[in-house]
């Protein structure tokens, strides 16, 4: 199998990016060495024509912006979501029973339980210490190894295993961690691997934000290794599609890459798309880059597009029924346009004209998903944006099956498409 750059840092990205903080921080170090600078939001900024910034909030959102060489008048926004549907611990996890520590978890966002089973899961996080001089650091761990599993109970005592039993994520999915341990040796256990990747001793956890995880690495699947499967391609296959793309413009147009947090659980927090982030920024950047005031501020926000990418579900062989006859995207058959007449989508024929167009541009194939008519529809970063700060906006995606399970599968050639047209689309000069 020949080797593809992109792809293979696709798969590190992966791999290295557990939580929406290891994925906002291994962003941050790819726009650094990209020679973007970081701003910190409690600073005066100082921006000029031609700058490469960005900056974060809550070490869980990210926004990267390219500025250009003469006065702003107009951005391309890309949207996506740092987090993904999984289980998180309970800040008291540790739970006693029958001779094992395990672990009590909560289930973030709509999470597809059943596939958690029986996996080698790891933990990672963030945690906050109280250092020896009195100081409090939030740092993070990732431990990449197994530690943990969930174990299934056998069918010989559960016969309806196989006929619709519900799971109750409370009383059946505390994973396992350790044999004959106490409560205190989760604390302990923190403090070793605070100790083993940071270097830090005699410190004190204060709080955590801590996710289990499948340790299995992500991979290129099928005889000709056309798939790609691996945890978390929803969203962060959209993050690293934006990036790739925005690394790549030619500098002459503004563009702008947002990447929030919390999309998975409706998006209503200071760093999620329902928040004041991205808000707050375009004011600042536009006080110093472009026209000032809120007239100024309202034209350049009417001037740009924002393509939300989040993934899109693929037509799968075994489910056929579950898509409108018409709107069944296909893997390797191109980004997906997603419309809805409710508004969970935000694209509207102006905007969507606008990705075809760039399609075409970019030589790549392009297709379009509306759910069935007697289905619910999920929704995206796309229609709480735009609400928010009134930008034109489309929502597209690359195509998937398994949405929300711990893995998931698309297709190689579809990144390969929307990096291509993503790119096409910062450098475009004209967005009407």
């Amino acid at each position: 199998m020949p080797q593809d750059p992109t792809l293979e840092r696709l798969l590190t990205f992966l791999a290295r990016s557990p939580t929406p903080w290891h994925a906002t921080a291994n962003m941050a170090r790819r726009l650094e060495g990209a020679g973007y600078r970081r701003l910190d939001e409690t600073r005066a900024w100082s921006l000029s024509p031609g700058d490469r910034v960005f900056v974060t909030r809550n070490d869980s959102s990210l926004i990267a912006l390219q500025l250009p060489e003469g006065r702003l008048e107009t951005l391309r926004m890309i949207g996506a979501h740092t987090d993904s549907p999984g289980l998180r611990l309970k800040p008291n996890a540790a739970l006693r029973n029958r001779d094992w520590l395990q672990l009590g978890v909560e289930v973030y966002g709509g999470a597809l339980l059943a596939p958690w089973f029986d996996r080698d899961l790891g933990i990672a996080g963030r945690v906050h210490v109280r250092r020896e001089d009195g100081t409090t650091q939030g740092v993070l761990i990732h431990v990449d190894r197994p530690v943990a599993t969930i174990p299934s109970l056998a069918i010989h005592l559960d016969r309806e295993a196989n006929n619709g039993r519900a799971l109750n994520a409370q009383t059946q999915m505390a994973p396992v961690l350790l044999q004959g341990g106490g409560d205190s040796d989760f604390t302990a256990l923190i403090k070793r691997w605070l100790h083993e990747q940071q270097g830090l001793e005699d410190v004190e956890p204060l709080a955590f934000e801590l996710c289990l995880h499948d340790v299995q690495p992500p991979s290129r699947v099928g005889v000709e290794a056309e798939l790609i499967a691996g945890a978390r391609l929803d969203n962060l296959l959209s993050c690293f599609c934006g990036l790739e793309a925005l690394l790549a413009a030619d500098g002459s147009q503004g563009a702008l890459l947002v990447a929030n947090d919390h999309e998975e659980v409706g998006s209503a927090s200071a760093c999620g798309a329902q928040g004041p982030f991205l808000a707050d920024v375009l004011r600042r950047v536009n006080a110093q880059c472009g026209e000032a005031g809120e007239e100024g501020l309202v034209r350049l926000i009417q001037g740009s597009r924002l393509i939300s990418c989040d993934n899109a579900h693929a037509l799968h062989p075994n489910f056929p029924d579950k898509h409108d006859a018409a709107h069944g995207p296909a893997i390797n058959g191109g980004p997906v346009i997603k419309v809805n007449a409710n508004q969970r989508y935000a694209t509207t024929s102006e905007t969507a004209a606008l990705f075809r167009d760039l399609c075409h541009e970019a030589g790549v194939p392009v297709q379009s998903f509306v759910t069935r008519a007697d289905m619910g529809c999920g929704s995206t970063i796309g229609p709480i944006t735009a609400s928010e700060i009134g930008v034109p906006t489309l929502d597209v995606g690359v195509p998937q099956w398994a949405m929300h399970s711990i893995r998931e599968t698309a297709g190689v050639h579809d990144i390969a498409y929307l990096i291509r047209t993503l790119t096409a689309f910062v450098n475009r000069s004209r967005l009407g």
